[in-house]
């Protein structure tokens, strides 16, 4: 089969297609031919060696997968070949190796999809579906102010959303451009502001009427957090997601803590477990395909075009999720 691998870390064009064995799958195992995967902002990190922990190479990247059982292992019922299903492979023991035309799995962390939503979407819902579900229940939103940052991207898009069914008063959509804007706007947003211009958090501030946020979600960090957190309200939330790239000053902290203002992280995987994520995905995926959730998809890369796709995220000017479709 046709995997893209990197020995080397560097830029996209370390991204190589390669001609591997089929996996056999193993005793509770199935084999999934792929029709759709995802492409993520940290597998760009991993490439670059700029993520928190450094990959064993070489490797094959791809934590998120949907496809077609087309061969099961021992201990195994044939009656699953030709199920259509999600394989969350970012909560599965070897992690990665999705980029390819197949994977074999433990057929235990198959999550069946329905009819009526593709595989792309059910790719799009894994990491980012999963990630702004829990995002959402870790705080009451009713009746509060949020301000979503990156919010046309996979996790903010599909936030602006469940925030808005989860019965926010306000949701200032942060991105930076107006196409992307435009975007959350659609999706439930009330405002949107383009960080990219001078002033911004006073653009803001005005078009509050004074006040400022109370959830403040950071994707970004660095130079945004700097400018952010002074709209952040007394006893607001800072939920930082934007792991390695936290940039406050000791002195900064103190002042939130001065202000009653609480700061929380977010990494997704500590929070994972089999029964909770098969639970999770199945009820974004009913939502999505009864039209509750609208998924965003940027782009669709063939499998031997990956370099292009990572080059598609790196350029920051995505609306949704990118894909590799093998």
């Amino acid at each position: 089969m046709k995997a893209i691998e990197f020995r080397r870390f560097g830029s996209p064009d370390v991204l190589q297609s390669v001609d591997v064995a089929t996996p056999s799958p193993g005793r509770g195992e199935a084999l999934v031919r792929v029709g759709a995967v995802g492409v993520n902002y940290f597998e760009v990190l991993m490439r670059q060696d700029r993520y928190a922990v450094t990959p064993e190479l070489p490797m094959i990247p791809g934590v998120e997968v949907a496809g077609v059982v087309v061969a099961v292992g021992e201990d195994l019922s044939q009656d699953i070949i030709g199920s259509r299903v999600a394989v969350p492979m970012f909560a599965h023991g070897r992690g990665t190796g999705g980029y390819a035309e197949y994977v074999s799995v433990d057929a235990a962390m198959l999550v069946p999809i329905p009819d009526g939503l593709s595989f792309e979407a059910a790719v799009a819902l894994m990491v980012q579906g999963l990630t702004a579900l829990y995002l959402v229940r870790q705080s009451s939103l009713q009746n509060k102010t949020l301000l979503i940052s990156a919010a046309a991207g996979g996790v903010g898009s599909l936030l602006v959303q469940l925030a808005r069914d989860g019965g926010a008063r306000t949701i200032v959509a942060v991105a930076s451009s107006q196409k992307k804007l435009d975007s959350a706007r659609g999706l439930g947003a009330h405002l949107g502001i383009n960080y990219a211009a001078p002033d911004w958090t006073a653009t803001l501030r005005e078009a509050l009427n004074g006040g400022g946020v109370d959830i403040l979600y950071d994707f970004v960090g660095g130079e945004f957090t700097h400018a952010a957190i002074d709209l952040l309200v007394p006893a607001g939330e800072l939920v930082f997601g934007a792991l390695g790239r936290f940039a406050l000053s000791g002195r900064q902290v103190e002042s939130m803590f001065a202000l009653n203002q609480s700061l929380r992280g977010f990494a997704l995987l500590p929070l994972l477990n089999l029964a909770g994520l098969k639970a999770d995905l199945t009820e974004l995926f009913t939502r999505a395909q009864e039209g509750a959730l609208t998924v965003a998809i940027d782009s669709r890369f063939s499998l031997d075009r990956a370099a292009d796709a990572h080059r598609a995220i790196e350029s920051r000017r995505t609306i949704g999720k990118v894909l590799l479709v093998p």
